[in-house]
């Protein structure tokens, strides 16, 4: 497969998503790039044309539907769209023993899922009608097995991890793949909160060069590292009693302040 030359990518203010248009950007690309913090997404697009990219840029929160959608739509009636990263998101759990809050619960879904749909579904018919196209959606390790520090989050990647999933299967003989990422712990704003011991974290940049590998590779799932997806997987098959008390010890997530 050909490197895609028109991509949009959500979350691109910091993080994996900075990274990822950092990773694509050359002066034979033309990046849409949105985010909600307006200096860092204007650090990003100038990082990317000092690459020789073109790049717009738009400061939209993924949960805003009409305004996501209609950037998405005009950006790709200029440039049709090679690729979408679905890639923003936000991460919380129930730090210190407290339950989680049913607004973070909420936020974490708007922003985790509906996000996801709202990034998606204005581009999908459009490259189903071109018979050519790819989605890559941003899960995580956490979608692999639920873990009881983080309810809303695991469970949000796992919804997007399914349904990113299915989807592959059906839009594959129309032309278009779908990618789902489940990465763990990247060096992003929301991994400098925990107060914990990350195993096997990895810069953003090293996280993009992967998925990007994967991508081009076309692999269903990208997921890594491998030293923490496997044994996730293995906790997703056996039974519950023998693997609660276990991730019971995991230290949690910080609450959203």
């Amino acid at each position: 497969m050909s490197n895609p030359k028109t991509i949009i990518i959500t979350g691109a203010s910091s993080g994996l998503g900075a990274a990822l248009a950092k990773a694509y950007a050359s002066p034979d690309a033309i990046l849409g790039l949105t985010g909600r913090h307006a200096v860092r997404l204007e650090e990003t697009a100038k990082a990317c044309r000092e690459l020789g990219a073109v790049v717009h840029t738009a400061l939209i929160d993924v949960r805003d539907r009409a305004a996501l959608s209609a950037f998405i739509i005009h950006f790709d009636e200029s440039h049709a769209v090679d690729l979408v990263v679905a890639n923003a998101g936000i991460s919380a759990g129930n730090f210190s023993g407290k339950l989680e809050s049913e607004d973070q619960a909420l936020a974490i879904f708007e922003t985790n899922v509906t996000g996801v749909l709202n990034t998606v579904h204005p581009l999908l018919p459009r490259m189903v009608a071109r018979g050519h196209g790819q989605v890559a959606i941003i899960s995580s390790v956490a979608g692999i097995r639920a873990l009881p520090q983080a309810p809303a989050y695991s469970a949000s990647k796992a919804a997007v991890r399914y349904y990113g999933e299915a989807l592959r299967g059906f839009l594959a003989p129309r032309g278009v793949r779908v990618n789902v990422v489940c990465p763990g712990w990247i060096v992003t704003a929301m991994t400098l909160r925990n107060r914990f011991h990350m195993p096997f974290i990895m810069s953003a940049e090293a996280a993009a060069k992967r998925i990007q590998r994967g991508l081009a590779r076309n692999r269903g799932r990208i997921a890594f590292p491998r030293r923490l997806y496997y044994p996730l997987m293995l906790f997703s098959v056996i039974p519950n009693f023998l693997t609660d008390p276990l991730l019971g010890m995991l230290p949690a997530k910080r609450q959203i302040s």
